[in-house]
């Protein structure tokens, strides 16, 4: 069986047409730039958003030729992709790359579609489809998150086991075939093989299971511990305030890199401090939630009663199972669902403990400026309770900053996965992760870049899809 090659038949045709377009759209992009600096606008038309835009002169046709270049690059780097999806192998390693994705392409559209069909209905989410950003970077990251579902509920993306190694692979180019491939094996290792003859693009889908069930889960929960403490400081100020806010400050006194490091090293992990971390900070989600559910129906006690129920009692089942590990510090509960890793619950808790003191500073800032409006002062002229004000009347009148910055802190704590995967900390060292598989790679780059440039780009890809998804809310939520 012959090697691929990156384009294979789709690369006579389109491969052309691609290296005409690059150096002509790098050059329209320059002009533009350049027109921009020494050229008036010599016609400008008013758009129905307020804004300007050049419709004639030198920077006029600059901008016209740069948009229909970068209009037309992108078509043909769509064209690879489908024509790839479709032809498979036959397309090369970027056509048997894209039909692996075929579930995460088809997942994309329908997503895309409905979305854009109820905007309206869907209110600042609805609203992100408005800005351009905002979709290139939502599209970025939900690509990510429905590769990790896929991969890791369906196994359908990965075409190797993540951990399994192939005689004669070691090392091999992309695109290289297996030696004597089994009846059901995937034929070729479309990213190459590591230098433990693992196949690359395997373990780079398999660790974005590894990011997107870590990263947003711990995000949400420093979110949680960061809003139940930041609103009562905020809101009554005082000595809790000054307490809180002490706490916060010695924490965010230590470099974040070294705290990590000291909370996941073996000698911290083996003193059970993660597990009693766990108990505390996964109480957070708890308290959060009956705190928010009898705040609106204190004066309805059936339904406030039944909606507590409903919530908290599936949730101290999970607690109970998620701190009650074995061969840890914490057994006290005979029922455990389900088990976590030792590794993977000490870099969770980790990065609860490390995030949430920024949150609870951005709310407690958030709540001192809010808490001076109108509508707080009617709701306290009505006579309501202090939390029914946070929850309901404050929270959701900051929940602009608030959601922003969640896509920023998953993008932070993403990198602090790979830096933790990096040196080698936390996570189990045959983790498919991006750090781990970046560190392995990197031992050979002078060499190979193939088993180290995957997983970097896709940790490069998510953050960046991250970053411009919180620039297009950031957007909205200003014109909300």
């Amino acid at each position: 069986m012959d090697p691929l090659t990156w384009t294979g038949s789709l690369g006579t045709v389109l491969n052309p047409v691609l290296f005409f377009l690059v150096p002509l759209f790098g050059v329209a992009v320059a002009a533009r730039i350049l027109l921009s600096l020494v050229t008036p606008e010599t016609a400008v038309q008013s758009n129905p958003d307020g804004t300007l835009v050049a419709t004639g002169g030198m920077q006029g046709g600059a901008r016209m030729a740069s948009n229909g270049l970068g209009l037309l690059l992108l078509v043909v780097l769509l064209a690879y992709l489908a024509l790839g999806a479709v032809m498979g192998p036959q397309a090369g390693i970027i056509g048997a790359m894209s039909q692996q994705f075929v579930p995460v392409w088809i997942a994309l559209a329908a997503t895309y579609a409905l979305s854009i069909r109820y905007k309206r209905r869907l209110g600042l989410y609805g609203k992100l489809f408005d800005s351009t950003i905002g979709m290139i970077g939502f599209g970025i990251v939900m690509f990510w998150v429905f590769t990790a579902f896929f991969a890791g509920v369906f196994d359908w993306i990965a075409t190797q086991d993540s951990l399994s190694q192939m005689s004669g692979m070691k090392n091999k180019l992309p695109g290289e075939p297996l030696a004597q491939p089994e009846d059901g094996t995937y034929p070729w290792y479309l990213l190459g093989g590591d230098n433990l003859a693992r196949d690359v693009f395997s373990r780079m889908v398999e660790g974005s299971l590894v990011v997107i069930a870590i990263a947003p889960l711990a995000t949400l929960f420093a979110f949680m511990v960061g809003i139940t403490l930041g609103l009562p400081a905020g809101y009554y100020g005082g000595r809790l305030d000054t307490l809180l806010s002490f706490l916060a400050n010695l924490i965010l006194a230590f470099p974040v890199i070294l705290l990590f490091y000291l909370l996941v090293t073996p000698e911290i992990v083996l003193t059970g401090l993660p597990q009693y971390m766990a108990v505390v900070l996964f109480l957070f989600p708890l308290i959060f939630a009956g705190v928010l559910i009898h705040a609106r129906y204190r004066t309805q006690p059936p339904r406030n009663a039944l909606w507590l129920s409903v919530v908290l009692v599936p949730m101290a089942v999970i607690y109970l199972s998620a701190i009650n590990e074995p061969e840890s510090k914490v057994t006290f509960w005979p029922l455990d669902l389900f088990d976590i890793p030792s590794g993977i619950l000490t870099v969770f808790v980790s990065v609860v403990f490390v995030n949430a003191p920024t949150v609870f500073r951005i709310v407690r800032g958030l709540v001192m400026d809010i808490k001076t409006r109108d509508y707080v002062a009617a709701a306290q002229t009505r006579g309501e309770r202090p939390w029914y004000i946070m929850l309901w009347e404050i929270l959701p009148n900051a929940r602009g900053p608030l959601i922003v910055d969640f896509c920023l802190r998953i993008g932070y704590t993403t990198i602090l996965l790979g830096t933790l995967g990096f040196f080698g900390l936390g996570l189990p060292p045959e983790s498919p992760d991006w750090g781990t598989t970046i560190n392995d790679g990197r031992r050979l780059l002078s060499i190979y870049l193939h088993p180290a440039l995957p997983p970097a780009l896709a940790l490069l890809s998510l953050v960046l899809g991250l970053n411009l998804l919180a620039d297009g809310l950031r957007e909205e939520s200003l014109r909300d």
